[in-house]
């Protein structure tokens, strides 16, 4: 948000849709690979479960190791990577080129960040989830104070937030390291290389880890795809359409506190057998989930031209962001479902039902709906197909929960 604030105030339609073309081609790139930290996660929690600290020590080892050579390997193929990217996205000569130069600073983030994310993951499996916290916070107030610092002080453009982010990365994971190490040094004496050298354990990881890279990656196809039909419709539309994104970004952050606690709950309890449990923790989350997001809608309604004004000064991106404020209005309601079914199923580590849902949703609804509404309804069709998109995962979640979740906890 503080990215798409300040380029929104400083810079140009183009500067807002730099940053969104930029954030998208690094959401396609990292949330590849947040099925390491949903992974992770979901089999630590079962281990915690039983208490085999051995196997949690091992699959921390596992997730970093699969996280240096993932990040290593993006920095690798940054060029190809790149020339797809922009090739694809379908934006402006302008918006490309300082997207560019936001892109070849950032990239080289990919260790800090993906090694980040297995650290989380394995933290939210040990049903910690105040470490996790202190290092997204942490995390965050450091990038907002070196994009400030680069921009205001420095006078860069789109390339002071690209290094900030890049600081803010190695920042975080050395603080996440210390933490880590002080908190969860003596567990660290169960670690085994032998268990490292394992190569079944390894395919077994990888395995889960597969279905839910595959969810991953239609999900983040799907969003990539709502960007780059934005473009399409011209700057003003792609950079309003940022705007209106944000709103779905911070409702989801809400809700993933949720589907983390979920991870974290649910796989204990499924590691220990404990059904009663696992259903109590289901229908609070639920309650939660509804409470929290009426609020959303709430304050989205009242609210709503605020937040934009926040977010942006130009005046002709402020007027069609206004004018398409109601597609938002809805939107807490229609996916807070969505994201506690994710968190419980990362939790059962039902990854195949996962994967599932996500193949409706993504290639049965949203496309077909889409390429219904584009010719007569255009931006305001996208907006309806991505809504039910959203709508749909978690009512497919739903209907696949008696199978995969409640059945998996009877042994």
């Amino acid at each position: 948000m503080i990215d798409v604030g300040l380029m929104g105030h400083i810079g140009t339609k183009a500067a807002i849709g730099a940053i969104a073309i930029g954030t998208m081609i690094f959401n396609f790139i990292f949330w590849s690979f947040a099925s390491l930290r949903m992974g992770t996660s979901g089999v630590t929690a079962q281990a915690y479960g039983r208490k085999d600290f051995n196997e949690s020590i091992a699959i921390l080892s596992r997730s970093t190791v699969l996280a240096i050579v993932s990040g290593l390997m993006i920095i690798i193929l940054q060029v190809p990577v790149a020339y797809i990217g922009f090739k694809l996205c379908g934006a402006s000569e302008e918006v490309t080129q300082l997207a560019s130069g936001y892109y070849y600073i950032r990239i080289y983030s990919a260790p800090a960040t993906i090694i980040l994310y297995a650290l989380t993951g394995w933290l939210i499996g040990m049903q910690n989830s105040k470490m996790p916290m202190f290092i997204a916070i942490f995390v965050n107030i450091v990038n907002i104070i070196y994009s400030l610092f680069f921009i205001k002080v420095m006078g860069m453009n789109i390339e002071g937030i690209a290094l900030g982010s890049l600081l803010a990365q190695y920042t975080g994971l050395l603080f996440a390291i210390v933490l880590v190490v002080k908190n969860y040094g003596k567990l660290f004496k169960y670690f085994s290389i032998s268990k490292l050298k394992d190569l079944k354990a390894f395919k077994d990881f990888v395995y889960v880890n597969k279905d839910i890279t595959i969810r991953t990656l239609l999900l983040i196809i799907t969003i990539s795809f709502f960007t780059t039909e934005s473009a399409k419709f011209g700057d003003t539309v792609l950079a309003s359409n940022t705007m209106l994104y944000m709103f779905f970004i911070i409702f989801s952050y809400f809700m993933d506190g949720f589907a983390y606690a979920s991870e974290s709950l649910v796989g204990r309890y499924i590691g220990a057998n404990d059904r009663l449990l696992l259903g109590k923790t289901i229908k609070q989350l639920f309650k939660w989930g509804i409470g929290i997001a009426i609020v959303f809608t709430f304050i989205y309604f009242f609210f709503g031209r605020y937040l934009v004004l926040l977010l942006t000064n130009n005046a002709t991106v402020i007027q069609y962001t206004n004018n398409n404020l109601y597609l938002i209005y809805l939107l807490p309601l229609l996916t807070f479902a969505a994201f506690l079914w994710d968190g419980i199923y990362v939790g059962a580590t039902a990854s195949v039902a996962m994967r599932n849902s996500m193949i409706i949703s993504s290639l049965v609804i949203f496309y077909p709906v889409y390429f219904l509404f584009l010719h007569q309804y255009q931006n305001i069709g996208l907006w309806i197909s991505f809504l039910i998109f959203l709508a749909s995962r978690g009512v497919l979640l739903q209907i696949f929960s008696k199978r995969y979740i409640f059945k998996k906890s009877v042994r």
